[in-house]
């Protein structure tokens, strides 16, 4: 929990009573890889910080999944569309290592909004954060080869690749595995 704290207290000076209260709402949940956080069709309700683990978001598809997404340690992970709007999810969120998050629910989140100085800043940068990840996605996709998003990813994310099979990274760097496998032996 601590880590949270810390990772706030890098953005923003949080009060003892401020923190209380946020601290006070959250859940600490471990859960083994490949379980399913979020089913498409199900309505999110949880805006949850990674203590230790890796996630992904994916398409289901018939034929082959579509990986859009990987959230790691220390980052806010949700599948916010959803837990904004509160509609049903068109995706899956699932764990692909032992993970641990801890977790608010939608609305203990509204409630530390109503009850603390602090509460609509937190929000904004979690919200601010998960935005600029996705934006930054989208600009990789338009201007970059896939070979440089696997550099990227592999430099911002060293220790952390090797444990995504390369299924997933392939989906997420819109090429075929072969395709991957072939950039792989160029770079290395």
């Amino acid at each position: 929990m601590e880590q949270i704290r810390e990772y706030f207290e890098t953005l923003v000076r949080l009060t003892d009573r401020d923190w209380h209260i946020f601290s006070s709402k959250l859940i600490r949940q471990e859960f083994p890889k490949k379980t399913l956080l979020l089913k498409a069709g199900q309505t999110e309700n949880h805006l949850s910080f990674i203590e230790k683990g890796i996630i992904r978001f994916y398409i289901p598809k018939t034929e082959s999944e579509l990986t859009f997404d990987f959230v790691f340690n220390n980052a806010f992970v949700s599948g916010y569309s959803s837990f904004l709007t509160q509609t049903p999810s068109t995706y899956h969120v699932e764990t692909l290592t032992d993970t641990v998050l801890w977790r608010l629910t939608y609305d203990d989140l509204q409630h530390i909004y109503s009850e603390t100085l602090i509460g609509n800043t937190i929000g904004r940068y979690a919200s601010e954060g998960l935005f600029l990840e996705k934006a930054k996605r989208e600009l990789s996709f338009l201007n970059e080869s896939a070979e440089q998003r696997y550099l990227k990813l592999f430099k911002e994310q060293p220790h952390l690749i090797k444990q995504i099979p390369l299924k997933y990274l392939s989906s997420y760097i819109g090429i075929t595995p072969q395709a991957l496998s072939r950039i792989r032996r160029r770079v290395t």
